[in-house]
């Protein structure tokens, strides 16, 4: 059975930093993009961040870029975000989520329908 589950989240102040985790078991990822989306209240889900199976190419949404950095380690089957400069409007509940498609070179899908495994997330408060 394959699991994902997230990390890390929590409260924190604005502009500062939080580090989240998201440790897969059941299947290995390290031939397959990984994803961050967060779904702040009333709102709909969306990306904030995205990588290819070998961590070479990235995706971040406009408003996290330079702020967020996502990262994976293959050998422990996890993916990071770090979160840098964190803003009152970053809260929202953040989840990870794994393909199980192969994609030929560095194509980095970024629809959520195109992700088939997800965790449970991870909130993060950000208070101003």
């Amino acid at each position: 059975q394959v699991q994902l589950v997230e990390s890390g989240g929590g409260l924190v102040q604005a502009g500062g930093s939080l580090r989240l985790s998201c440790a897969a078991s059941g299947r290995t990822f390290s031939h397959f993009p990984m994803a961050w989306f967060r779904r702040a209240p009333e709102k709909e889900r969306d990306i904030v961040a995205a990588i290819n199976w070998s961590g070479e190419t990235t995706y971040y949404e406009d408003s996290v870029k330079g702020r967020f950095t996502v990262s994976k380690d293959n050998a422990l089957n996890t993916m990071y975000l770090h979160m840098h400069s964190l803003k009152p409007e970053d809260t929202a509940v953040y989840a990870c989520a794994a393909t199980g498609r192969y994609y030929t070179g560095n194509y980095l899908p970024l629809d959520q329908n195109e992700y088939d495994y997800w965790g449970q997330g991870t909130q993060v408060t950000v208070s101003s």
